[in-house]
């Protein structure tokens, strides 16, 4: 399984940006898919997850009402449209594909992308 992230970038307080992952080597939609994000001297953190099957979506709490997680299955690609971004979102953004849970845990994927970074600047 291999997945390629990007989209990352420098952008304002207030913009967007939108992130993809593009998957291959396995089925697409037998994985669930979650992004993280690791901010410099922090832990990695969920941000976000689209359920494998039902496709029902998860979020973090410091991301709901701005962050939409989507998947296109024909295309074998998740996005992560990230609006109203703030300062505190700079990271480097990881996607990740598993067939366990929890989805909001690490713990829960087999596989992880390179990763992207996003920088908010105030």
């Amino acid at each position: 399984v291999q997945l390629q992230a990007s989209g990352g970038g420098l952008v304002q307080a207030g913009d967007s940006l939108r992130l993809s992952c593009a998957a291959s080597g396995h089925t697409f939609s037998r994985y669930h898919m979650g992004w993280f994000r690791q901010a410099p001297g922090k832990e990695r953190e969920f941000v976000a997850a689209v359920a494998r099957g039902t496709g029902n979506k998860y979020y973090a709490e410091s991301v709901k009402g701005r962050f939409t997680v989507s998947r296109d299955v024909a295309e074998s690609t998740v996005h992560l449209q990230m609006n109203s971004l703030k300062p505190e979102d700079t990271a480097v953004y990881y996607c990740a594909a598993g067939r366990s849970s929890p989805l909001d845990r690490s713990s829960g994927y087999d596989y992880w992308g390179q990763g992207t970074l996003v920088t908010v600047s105030s």
